[in-house]
């Protein structure tokens, strides 16, 4: 179902508080619902949402580094230590030393990282696929400008080049 019935033209008065709102609202709504299906997954394998993230990027870009990781997700050393050492110890990550740099630590996903990737991700693609055929691609490009408007601007073009890399 998409959000504007056929032939509706999208509310003039969307800067208004009121639509504001709602616009929070349903990205905590849709949140909850893309997160759901991954999230009871990841539930059966004693994992929450943030060894989620780390798998969704170090499958999106095998062989970065600890600090490369830090950088894309914004947390403490201390809390992805505890997420990475649960996910090398069940063997879903691997991690070597870097060739050039001995104290670099670079990751990957093992084979099994890889599987759990594509389950997740799949779940998630199924979803988002669903959304951008009911809405069309018009709004799936204002979505896009949207969501974008949304990461701080300090960090857009390091995540527009890493995001179009892809």
């Amino acid at each position: 179902m998409s959000s504007l019935p056929q032939g509706a033209r999208p509310n003039p008065l969307f800067l208004r508080d009121e639509e504001i709102r709602q616009g929070i609202e349903l990205l905590f709504f849709a949140y909850r619902d893309f997160t759901s299906d991954a999230d009871a997954v990841l539930a059966r394998h004693g994992m929450g949402r943030a060894h989620h993230r780390v798998i969704h990027f170090v499958g999106r870009r095998p062989g970065m580094t600890v600090n490369e990781l830090l950088g894309i997700l914004k947390i403490t050393k201390q809390s992805l230590s505890r997420v990475l050492s649960q996910l090398i110890g069940e063997g879903l990550i691997a991690q070597v030393q870097g060739t050039r740099d001995r104290r670099q630590r670079l990751l990957s996903l093992t084979d099994k990282g890889v599987e759990l990737e594509r389950q997740l991700s799949g779940l998630q693609r199924s979803r988002v696929t669903r959304a951008y055929r009911e809405a069309g691609a018009e709004a799936v490009a204002g979505f896009r400008s949207v969501l974008i408007g949304l990461i701080n601007e300090a960090d857009r073009d390091t995540v527009l080049a890493a995001v179009d890399k892809d």
